[in-house]
């Protein structure tokens, strides 16, 4: 049995996030489906780095499989492209030790939201980026961001009401804005991430930006560790699971 690392792009439009969901089309599913027509209908669990919720697109999310097959890395790629929906693609395949575990390996992620500045609609961008019609203060947003960034702090305020997750403690390493013409987008670098949490640190800076909120309330939201006291959940589509990191990449 060798085990194989996977990583994976997909448009998150219409799936129902990436984890398996009874009677949904998610992206896990589409893996799984492929891969038992390759092996002749016997199961093969996949394990990602992450979930993704439905409507979250991902350019860099991997995920390992085991299998008895022991096709050349490349040829992986062909075969499963083959197979996979448009909306669905393999960039790499690699031989891994069965050590390697998607999930428990990796040591940090980016992730990207992008924001179309612009009073116009963008049949182009629609699907790929939050509009907002509004005038933004980058640097009102860029001086929040330092209340965030740099060492460990506990972001229950920033996470979801319905994260299981006991420890909330996570460190951002990096936020960066990043505008070109109308289209900003905020880079998010760290070495985890909670549910919702870089959706609910954009709709926070989103309100920062807008004149609703002073720069200087975010060490008071994170001190509360209440969800209450954040700001909206930025929309799905905005966001992107860019890189997952392992210890011999970071």
């Amino acid at each position: 049995m060798q085990r194989y690392k996977a990583i994976i792009a997909y448009d998150g439009t219409e799936f129902f996030g990436y984890q398996v969901q009874p009677n949904k089309r998610t992206v896990q599913s589409e893996l799984e489906a492929v891969l038992a027509k390759m092996h002749k209908g016997a199961e093969v669990k996949v394990t990602a780095s992450g979930r993704t919720d439905a409507g979250v697109h991902a350019r860099g999310q991997v995920v390992h499989f085991d299998s008895p097959l022991f096709i050349p890395e490349e040829k992986w790629v062909i075969a499963l492209n083959s197979l996979l929906p448009d909306d669905l693609s393999v960039l790499t395949v690699e031989m891994v030790n069965e050590s390697f575990h998607a999930r428990f390996a990796a040591v940090g992620k980016e992730y990207r939201y992008r924001l179309l500045l612009s009073k116009m609609r963008d049949p182009f961008e629609s699907r790929y980026a939050y509009r907002y019609p509004y005038p933004l203060d980058l640097e009102a947003m860029q001086a929040a961001s330092c209340y965030l960034v740099g060492r460990p702090l506990d972001f229950t305020s920033f996470c979801s009401a319905k994260t299981e997750v006991v420890d909330k403690v996570r460190t951002i390493e990096t936020i960066d804005y990043v505008l070109e013409g109308d289209l900003l987008t905020l880079r998010f670098v760290g070495n985890g991430f909670l549910y919702n949490m870089v959706r609910i640190l954009v709709g926070t800076l989103l309100e920062v930006g807008s004149g609703d909120r002073k720069p200087e309330e975010m060490a008071d939201i994170l001190e509360r560790q209440d969800r209450r006291f954040a700001g909206k959940t930025a929309p799905a589509h905005g966001l992107y699971l860019w890189e997952v990191f392992y210890k011999k990449s970071l």
